[in-house]
């Protein structure tokens, strides 16, 4: 269960980033409002997940799936460059957070 809730906490940051991009400097009502649900709804279900998972891990695994998530985002929503060493760096971050769940 604590791996569900790590993952959907980790979404829940990818959530809150785009929003916080789409807020314009908190200047737009309505995203700067879906940034801070996403935001207290990602750390409380990382609260809970670090209950009986290690912090290291849990930490690792919630902020790589924000990044590369956010990366993706970026990618397919906002016309962000996709270039091979950008790729390399999200594989990369995938690759630690694959390791870091199979040591825990």
């Amino acid at each position: 269960m604590a791996w569900i809730l790590l993952v959907v906490a980790g979404l829940l940051e990818i959530v809150w980033a785009f929003a916080m991009k789409q807020s314009h400097g908190f200047t737009r009502i309505v995203p700067t409002l879906v940034m801070v649900a996403g935001m207290a709804g990602s750390f409380w279900l990382l609260s809970l997940s670090m209950r009986s998972l290690p912090l290291g891990t849990a930490y690792m695994v919630w902020t790589g799936i924000g990044a590369v998530g956010a990366f993706i985002v970026g990618i397919l929503f906002l016309g962000e460059a996709l270039t091979l060493q950008r790729g390399i760096a999200a594989a990369l971050i995938v690759a630690g957070m694959v390791t870091m769940k199979l040591s825990s």
